[in-house]
């Protein structure tokens, strides 16, 4: 019993992580997406205003 779950786990748990890496994959390389990604890079280096409506240091 014990083999054969930890075989049926290890044979479907590798196909499935391959296909999530896969779909990720596809994601982050979808041109669709570069606008979303290329504004995401921007974040850090935005000036931003803290509570009071002042500027952070």
């Amino acid at each position: 019993m014990y083999e054969t779950l930890a075989k049926f786990a290890q044979t479907w748990g590798l196909l499935l992580f391959v296909l999530a890496f896969v779909l990720v994959l596809i994601y982050a390389l979808n041109p669709r997406n570069k606008k979303k990604f290329d504004e995401a890079k921007r974040i850090p280096l935005e000036d931003e205003e803290d509570g009071n409506g002042g500027k952070r240091d």
